[in-house]
């Protein structure tokens, strides 16, 4: 690890570390749970999944923060600001799916709505595509940031890779990439309480 110490988290900032995966967990399971009976949502896991979301993307706003006050150059900087750009795309996603479902009172109703919304131009783009992946790519970038600068162990920035990449593969493994980023996080969390191995 890097010679100089690190200055610990705030409160805010090691709640996030935790709290913000295990948010995005629960996404993860209630949206299993919804697609149980073959489509997804409108419905009570429809809506708390995508609030539980929400809640993890500013928390992750946070994460990043923190991450860029351990850094503190002009590259995190950059990665720091590319990641908030992606996390408002990503609440704007979030934040239209939730809209939707409370407007439709049958799965089928969904369709048509998120049509409107996507015929918006730009929107398909931005807000669906190119835009919440700045997000993913920053948390990854500072991973390996940080890994360089040794102020994290160098299998940190696999696990971020995984978590990641899973949902990539399939949206059900949202919940295993969640449970890697705890892993991955919990020792930003917990620096300045950990005995220093050298």
């Amino acid at each position: 690890m890097s010679s100089a110490p690190a200055p610990p988290p705030t409160r805010l900032a090691a709640f996030s570390y935790v709290a913000a995966p295990l948010l995005a967990l629960v996404y993860g399971v209630l949206r299993i749970i919804d697609g149980l009976d073959g489509v997804m949502g409108p419905g009570v896991a429809w809506t708390v999944g995508h609030l539980a979301f929400m809640a993890a993307l500013v928390l992750f706003a946070v994460m990043l923060r923190d991450m860029r006050r351990l850094l503190g150059d002009t590259l995190a900087t950059v990665t720091y600001a590319a990641g908030l750009a992606g996390i408002g795309f990503a609440i704007a996603q979030f934040g239209i799916d939730v809209v939707v479902g409370f407007l439709a009172d049958r799965h089928e109703d969904m369709g048509p709505l998120f049509d409107q919304v996507q015929a918006v131009p730009g929107v398909p783009l931005l807000v669906y595509q190119a835009g919440p992946v700045l997000f993913y790519a920053a948390l990854l970038a500072f991973a390996v940031q940080l890994a360089v600068r040794r102020r994290v162990r160098p299998w940190m920035p696999l696990l971020v890779l995984g978590q990641v990449a899973l949902p990539l593969i399939s949206l059900d493994l949202i919940p295993v990439g969640s449970i890697l980023a705890v892993v991955a996080f919990l020792p930003l969390a917990l620096r300045g309480r950990l005995v220093p191995v050298s």
